[in-house]
């Protein structure tokens, strides 16, 4: 009977080992292409935003015009604003940022989240003031593909510490 037992626990303990971590990272982590098949389907469970790299960015980038509405998608904890939907174009912007911040370790990084939330805010020192506009959305994702572009066959870590949204009046809330 120990015989049985052994070989049993020792056939279980090399399945385990012999198991695709890819599975397990494709829930956990996917592809950009299934992270914004999820986002546009409300399907994305998670939590958390997945853990990209600033090799993720130009994909991401091909969906920062995306005005379609979601409602489903990780919101940092913390915030006790609530907003029900974003843009897509938007979340995967605030996505691209998670990037940049966590590379940088951002003092407002939260959690894996750059900010409160997926939504712009005035720079405006004195009044908060969200915005929730098209103008605002266009010039945020201008914003985010002139910072690759013009940096992007530099070394990651030469750029990361601009903030794309430096020289327009948006903040992240």
């Amino acid at each position: 009977m120990k015989t049985h037992i052994y070989l049993f626990l020792l056939i279980f303990s090399s399945s385990l080992l012999s198991c695709d971590n890819k599975d397990y990272d494709g829930i956990n982590n996917p592809e950009v292409e299934m992270y914004i098949r999820q986002l546009k389907s409300n399907q994305y469970d998670s939590r958390q935003l997945p853990t990209f790299s600033y090799k993720d960015i130009p994909a991401l980038l091909a969906y920062r015009n995306e005005t379609r509405t979601i409602s489903d998608f990780p919101r940092n904890p913390i915030s006790s604003l609530f907003g029900p939907e974003c843009s897509l174009g938007m979340y995967v912007l605030w996505t691209i940022e998670s990037i940049r911040a966590e590379a940088i370790q951002s003092k407002f990084l939260m959690m894996g989240f750059p900010s409160q939330n997926p939504i712009l805010a005035r720079r405006d020192p004195v009044d908060l003031v969200l915005v929730f506009d098209n103008l605002s959305h266009s010039t945020a994702a201008k914003a985010y593909f002139d910072w690759w572009k013009n940096n992007k066959n530099k070394d990651f870590d030469k750029f990361n510490t601009i903030d794309p949204l430096e020289k327009t009046d948006y903040r992240w809330h």
